[in-house]
């Protein structure tokens, strides 16, 4: 019998996540295996998250809070709103997905770039919008032509800062002039999963356009440095009337009680992040340079992970990696994602490609 779906959800891909471990050992019976490929904080959750997780399983039987009040509370002091500018998330992608549903309409449109976080266009599709979609320049955002895109039908426009794959940021003047030019009545989604990572001093401040009244949503989460990533906890910052519309399709309690415990611990663990931030750091100059060494030229990135082009197909190297117990991620064509690990697990990454690289031969 013959399923009755939707065209615009037959046309989609599911979205493929990075190779877990424990299958990469069943698969190859590798003792070891170093995954690389989800841009996974490499020290593990913050110890104050891991306390408080140890104290949660007593309510498990208990609905969660459904209004989030304490992290909520502490994300508004945090950043200087009220809570009624806050609204959580199963991971942001669930914040995403609620933005397509409430703000398209068949036809509506949505601005993007051409080489970003796969989930805006998933999302889009799935609400029966049309995603339009601008290349980047240089591997980055090309914010001119994103503001060229936009026309009457045009209802979200989606920045992401550091830009995933390609590790790019766009900076504050940019940022400022396409706001300048954005009409009033599009919605600007700020996707700042790593903003935590961010060295550059010129990284904008998209929370001033939420604080200003702009119809903007800043997107944070919880999966990156603060090593919360199995729970699944993101957030966003905008507008109380927009968090209004939001939270009519919200799923109740769609923060479990565990990631709420978890992810108030974790925001008050200043020491974690801090020394998150410094192997990021260290791993990315020793990365960047083992690269380097190979002959390849990785595009500098603001995020905790390094794109690469291997000068060959990209495919057969992660598959080459994977024999040698390392999962990277191969993104498309010759392009390759290696996420920033400890010292170890980046010079065993090294290693294994200069390996792979060797036995394959000039492309």
């Amino acid at each position: 019998m013959a399923l009755h779906v939707h065209p615009d959800i037959q046309s989609l891909s599911p979205y493929v996540p990075g190779k877990p471990i424990e299958e990469l050992q069943r698969e190859l019976g590798l003792a070891r295996v170093i995954k690389l490929a989800s841009n996974e904080n490499p020290l593990g959750p913050s110890p104050k998250a891991l306390a408080a997780l140890a104290g949660g399983a007593q309510t498990l039987h208990r609905y969660p809070d459904g209004g989030a009040y304490q992290l909520r509370q502490a994300l508004a002091d945090r950043w200087k709103v009220t809570s009624d500018h806050i609204i959580l998330g199963n991971g942001s992608d669930e914040i995403i997905g609620l933005l397509a549903r409430t703000f398209l309409s068949p036809g509506d449109e949505a601005v993007m770039a051409d080489q970003t976080f796969v989930i805006y266009k998933m999302e889009v599709v799935a609400a029966h919008g049309t995603p339009v979609v601008v290349p980047l320049t240089a591997w980055t955002h090309d914010l001119e032509a994103m503001a060229r895109a936009v026309t009457p039908k045009t209802k979200l426009l989606f920045l992401c800062n550091p830009n995933n794959p390609t590790g790019t940021m766009v900076p504050a003047e940019a940022v400022d002039r396409l706001m300048a030019r954005i009409p009033s009545d599009v919605i600007v989604v700020f996707d700042e999963a790593y903003v935590e990572y961010v060295r550059d001093p010129h990284f904008p401040d998209s929370l001033a356009y939420v604080k200003q009244g702009r119809h903007a949503i800043v997107l944070r989460t919880f999966s990156k440095i603060y090593g919360l990533a199995g729970l699944r906890i993101g957030y966003g910052v905008t507008t109380p009337a927009i968090n209004n519309f939001l939270n009519r399709v919200r799923p109740p309690f769609n923060a479990n009680s565990l990631a709420q415990r978890a992810a108030l611990a974790a925001l008050g663990d200043d020491e974690h992040v801090a020394r998150s931030r410094a192997v990021n750091a260290a791993g990315m100059e020793q990365v960047g340079a083992g690269l380097r060494a190979l002959g390849l030229s990785p595009i500098p990135s603001e995020a905790n992970f390094i794109y690469v082009d291997v000068k060959r197909d990209g495919r057969k190297v992660f598959d080459a990696l994977l024999r040698e117990g390392i999962i990277v991620r191969h993104i498309e064509g010759t392009m390759v994602r290696v996420t920033i690990g400890q010292p170890d697990e980046n010079a065993a990454f090294l290693n294994a490609l200069k390996k792979t690289l060797s036995s394959a031969g000039q492309p």
